[in-house]
């Protein structure tokens, strides 16, 4: 029963668990992706940082390529070049502690933070070309673009995952908004370059007019996916003094008709430019934490939502389980109370009953039955009544078959004692013939008769015995053995076969005497009825002393 119980309890459980694993194991993931997402916006603070310093570091090496081709000093052109490298190498190792706890990210962030490592150590490994212009600027510069690229597809990695569009416009966002900056920098690091060298290449044109259009589609893009706060604060900076400074110097360098763009003044051009992407990186970053607040909201937001859920799935496991426990040891304790008065009544009980009612002489009292331990209403309680009924039932039943055992004694106690009465007053009658008659043959037949006497004499103890009362025989001083065999052999119908040898005096109790002599008469009547009638057969009856003496009677029959 505790195996079925336990079954029943534990199964549901199990079932429950499942579902609330396979629940919270969706939830956790979530809670997971959205977490790693928010620490991959996060992150993407210190990559503009780094995006910035290695644009600044671009720009300023595109002036001075285009001043050493020139023919100026080298040592110069390095000293101005030194300090923007090394703010470039201060936020690019930045980054790579900021990045060391994305170990564990999906697999696509870690490789596109290997190819910008890569390619920032491709960077590195050109500054010493750039002093003795060994290079072309294109090969120079073109270095610089792959990093300042692969940065920017490393900012635009993070992805929150399906039915997540708000995040992921919030990460389009800042992307596009990096992108207008990046093609802004490289304008002017195309007029910057061409200011320092006095004229224009025969590409730079081009080029420019490519960088404008990819210019003005980014920040279209921009326009369509970010907020009216964020277009707001764009235009605002977009009407700056110093930012339309910047724009309106850019514009003189546009070319009109068939005329040549103008070479701007190099200082002049580098100090506006440089405040227009100074205000484009605080709307860069002001854009960027919109992105890492709605992503931290967002990742905070689940894993409310995820330790809600496994709270709640454990409180109700655990109301569940102790629910179980209560109702498990209340039917395990009926169950045992109901087991323990069941082998009660089957052992004692009932047995007991029995008994009493075996033994009982006078009137059958009521017995009384126990009632059920268990009182409850459910099933185990029903069934707890319905054991009780059967053992009312069980001892109603025994009491009538008592009741029925008494009357049929009393009956057979009734017939055997008129019957016996009938047949002392036949026996003592014919005794009485026996002794006044002369005639042998006659004499011979009350002998037969005086013998059919005795057998129903015996027939009659045979009833009492049946209904357990004491034969009325009784002998108030000993008997000898032999004249007890004799009795017995004198009760049997074929009492002729019977030849008694008694060796020794022996003698028999007198209250013994009665039963000892019905016990005889019965074994004679065995022996004589089922054995053949030659040989002679033996039958040797004998008292044994423990050490001293012993004494037998034998018994014969053909």
């Amino acid at each position: 029963m505790s195996t079925k119980l336990a079954t029943v309890l534990v199964v549901p459980s199990v079932a429950f668990l499942v579902l609330a694993g396979v629940q919270t194991s969706a939830l956790v993931g979530r809670t997971t992706a959205l977490n790693d997402f928010a620490r991959q916006v996060g992150i993407g603070r210190q990559i503009t940082a780094a995006v910035h310093q290695l644009q600044q570091e671009r720009d300023r090496t595109a002036g001075e390529l285009g001043e050493l081709r020139r023919g100026a000093d080298r040592d110069a052109a390095a000293s101005t070049l030194k300090p923007l490298q090394a703010a470039a190498d201060r936020a690019m190792a930045d980054l790579s502690r900021a990045a060391q706890p994305l170990a564990d990210a999906d697999a696509s962030w870690r490789v596109a933070f290997s190819e910008a490592q890569e390619a920032y150590d491709q960077v590195i490994d050109i500054r010493p070309a750039i002093p003795p212009a060994v290079l072309s600027n294109d090969t120079i510069l073109s270095n610089y673009h792959r990093a300042v690229g692969a940065l920017l597809d490393l900012l635009a990695e993070p992805t929150p995952g399906q039915d997540q569009a708000a995040l992921s416009d919030a990460v389009l966002r800042y992307v596009q908004l990096a992108r207008v900056k990046e093609l802004s920098s490289r304008v002017r690091s195309q007029l910057y370059g061409a200011a320092r060298a006095g004229r224009y290449g025969t590409e730079d044109r081009v080029l420019l007019a490519d960088l404008r259009a990819q210019q003005l589609t980014a920040l279209g893009a921009f326009r369509v996916a970010a907020t009216t706060d964020q277009i707001r604060r764009y235009d605002e900076t977009s009407v700056d003094p110093t930012f339309v400074v910047a724009t309106q110097l850019e514009e003189r360098s546009l070319p009109a008709g068939n005329a040549a763009p103008e070479v701007l003044p190099a200082e002049q051009w580098w100090s506006a430019s440089q405040q227009r992407q100074e205000l484009l990186r605080q709307v860069e970053a002001g854009v960027l934490d919109d992105a890492v607040r709605q992503a931290d909201d967002a990742s905070s937001g689940q894993l409310r939502t995820t330790l809600l859920v496994v709270g709640g799935i454990v409180a109700v496991l655990l109301v569940a389980l102790l629910i179980s426990l209560l109702v498990g040891r209340s039917v395990a304790r009926s169950m045992r109370l109901l087991r323990s008065q069941a082998l009660r009544i089957a052992q004692v009980e009932l047995p007991d009953a029995l008994d009493r009612l075996r033994t009982v002489t006078g009137g059958v009292s009521p017995i009384e039955v126990a009632p059920a331990v268990v009182r409850s209403l459910d099933e185990i309680g029903e069934l707890a009544e319905a054991f009780v009924a059967v053992h009312r039932s069980a001892v109603t039943v025994a009491v009538e078959q008592a009741m029925m055992r008494r009357n049929v004694n009393a009956m057979f106690v009734n017939l055997a004692r008129r019957s016996q009465v009938l047949v002392e007053r036949q026996l003592e009658l014919l005794d009485d013939l026996e002794r006044e008659e002369s005639d042998p043959d006659q004499l011979e037949n009350l002998f037969k008769l005086d013998h059919l006497a005795a057998r129903m004499r015996r027939n009659d103890e045979s009833l009492l015995v049946l209904a357990g009362t004491d034969s009325t025989r009784r002998w108030n001083r000993p008997v000898g053995l032999g004249a007890v065999l004799l009795a017995a052999a004198a009760e049997i119908e074929q009492y002729q076969r019977v030849r008694i040898e008694p060796v020794g005096d022996v003698y028999v109790v007198g209250h013994a005497v009665g039963e000892l002599v019905h016990m005889l008469a019965e074994v004679l009547e065995n022996a004589t009825a089922f054995s053949a009638r030659t040989p002679w057969s033996w039958w040797t009856c004998g008292l044994r002393h423990p050490v001293r003496w012993s004494r037998s009677w034998t018994v014969a029959w053909a």
